[in-house]
Parts: structure tokens; sequence; C-alpha cells
């Protein structure tokens, strides 16, 4: 672990290991274009596999299944609904897979919830606590949450719930102040998402990605992104005229993060239009297929497998945008 703040040049280099990374086949994150319809179609219940996904309890049941959700947007990154089940077709490790369950079914959600209280959140720290109330607000009965803020540290400020209200008075309370410690923040966050009782796990970030203060750094905090299986999502808001480097940093830092995780990152210049982007994260986070496959090649080899999903062109269509994570780590036996 490294002491001292994160340079401009520390978070420049997240970029540069996603690269690497993906020249050596380790498959980060991925944003496939390709062309399918986007006017949404009837799905036969038949299409979604053996069992829906919803059934997180058979999912644990079931071993070596390898889960992926995955978004679909077109050229004005509107979600794409109403694909069928035989549209996609997932490669491991370049070999073709056969989808065992599929569905667009909403599942529950454990979502942490990672709130910038830095200084440099002076000015936006209102509409931001605004904007995961409107986000907790779309949530399911079935959905989780835990709650950190960070500055010059992170700290858990609610564990696991479903109540929006204790998330609310915890969030009213927060003061924008210190410095930024954004990649410790992610740690924590994918670390307590060990405790999630849900398959499908979130991180959310509000925040402007300017770090200037962590002490992991970005290798270290990469790896274990890609070890975590965790998607991760931003609202990131940013000044039109940054003050800092870190600052000037901030989209291309959140971008990485959220990128290799099949997430991405909202970006938001204007205040006023917070709330869009919170409504389209939550529309998102709503509308993913969930696929889930058993290797057809299975080895617990502790390796990296890359992952590559497509959608199937099709006649009178579309060009589309594809965002799955890129890989998983085998466990080892």
């Amino acid at each position: 672990m490294c002491s001292g703040h994160i340079s401009s040049e520390l978070m420049r280099s997240l970029t540069r290991v996603v690269f690497f990374l993906l020249a050596a086949s380790m498959g980060l994150g991925q944003t496939y274009q390709t062309n399918a319809p986007l006017a949404p179609r009837n799905v036969d219940p038949s299409s979604r596999g053996e069992v829906g996904l919803q059934n997180s309890d058979f999912l644990r049941a079931e071993a070596d299944l390898v889960l992926v959700p995955v978004t679909v947007t077109d050229r004005l990154n509107r979600p794409v609904l109403g694909l069928q089940k035989d549209g996609f077709t997932v490669f491991d490790q370049r070999d073709r897979q056969v989808i065992r369950y599929f569905s667009t079914q909403d599942a529950p959600l454990s979502v942490g919830i990672l709130f910038d209280t830095s200084s440099s959140m002076r000015g936006k720290i209102e509409r931001s606590r605004e904007a995961v109330v409107q986000f907790l607000r779309t949530s399911s009965p079935e959905d989780e949450f835990f709650l950190v803020g960070f500055n010059d540290r992170p700290e858990l400020l609610v564990n696991f719930t479903d109540s929006v209200e204790a998330i609310q008075s915890q969030i009213s309370n927060v003061k924008p102040e210190g410095r930024t410690a954004l990649l410790d923040a992610v740690y924590l966050g994918l670390d307590q998402m060990k405790r999630a009782r849900n398959e499908r796990k979130v991180l959310l970030i509000i925040s402007d990605g300017g770090d200037n203060h962590s002490r992991y750094n970005v290798r270290e905090v990469g790896l274990v992104i890609l070890e975590a299986g965790v998607q991760i999502y931003a609202l990131g808001i940013f000044d039109e005229a940054p003050r800092t480097k870190a600052e000037r940093m901030g989209p291309d830092l959140l971008s990485a993060i959220t990128g290799i995780t099949g997430g991405r990152t909202f970006s938001i210049h204007n205040l006023k239009k917070l709330g869009d982007a919170t409504d389209k994260l939550a529309v998102e986070l709503r509308d993913q297929y969930l696929i889930a496959y058993r290797p057809s090649d299975l080895a617990h080899d502790g390796k990296w497998h890359k992952i590559s999903v497509r959608v199937t062109p099709l006649p009178d269509s579309s060009q589309l945008r594809v965002h799955a994570k890129g890989g998983y780590y085998a466990l080892a036996r």
C-alpha cells in the first residue's frame, strides 16, 4: 500500500494500466458496437432460458455459473429493450458459450453508494444529496444499500439497509471539507460488497473524480476491481473550468474505473441536469439483460478469463452498443 497523495501522473496511469491489460488479453470492460432492432418486441417467456435470473437463491445453488449483466444502448445512449435470448452471443476465451439462463426481469440489487464529501464538492453537495435520494426512491423492496462518505479518508456511514430514510438522514449531515480519497473509497466499497446478499452488485460513485489523497494506488485498486465482479457506475459532476490537475483528470479516472466493469460514467456539467442523469441511471439498472452460462471449458485455474458479448445484427436495424464486463477470475481449487 502506498502512502501520500495521488498525483495526476498516477491517475493517468490507470488508463495506461487498462490498455496494458487489454493488450495482454485480460479483456477489461467492453463497449461493443453492433446492429440490432431498436423497436421493442414482445419477449417470448420460453426465450428467457431455463429459469429467470431474478431467483438469486437458485443462482447461488448453481455451481460454476458466470453471471453477466448486459446493457444495450442506441446511438443516443438510450437503453434498448425487447431483445431476445437468441440475439445474444457470448464468448469465453474465444469459445462460444451456451446461454443457460436469460432474463430481462428486474432482479434485486445490492448497491454501495460512494459519496464525495471533499471540499471540491462545495456548491454541488445539496444537488448531490437530492440525486442520491431520487435514486433510492426507484428501489425495489428486495434491494439493499450501504453508504460510504469520503474526503481525506473513506468512512462507512450506513451499513447494508433497505431503509431509504436511514441513508437520507445520514447524508443530510455531511459537509464538504478536506481532500479526496476516491480510490480508497472504491477499495472500501468493494470490500463491503463481499457481505451483499444479492447476486447483482453495483457501486455508485457521486463525485467530480479528482483524487488527491488516496493511500491505495490505481494499479492496486484496478486489480481489486477486476477480481470483485462488481459493476461500477458514476454520476460525475464536473466543472467546466477545473481548477486543479486532479479535477482535470477526474473524468478520465471515473471513466476508466467504471468502464472496466461494464458500467459507465454519466457526465454532468450543469447541476440542473443531475436529476435527469439520475433518472437515466436508474432506468438503465432496471433494464439490463442478465445472462448466465457455465463455461464449456471449465477450468479452476485462478486465471483471468476474457468474456465477449455480442448482439446479432439483424435487417432494418440501427447501430447499438453493448456494455458488459470483460471477464472474470476462475476460482482456483
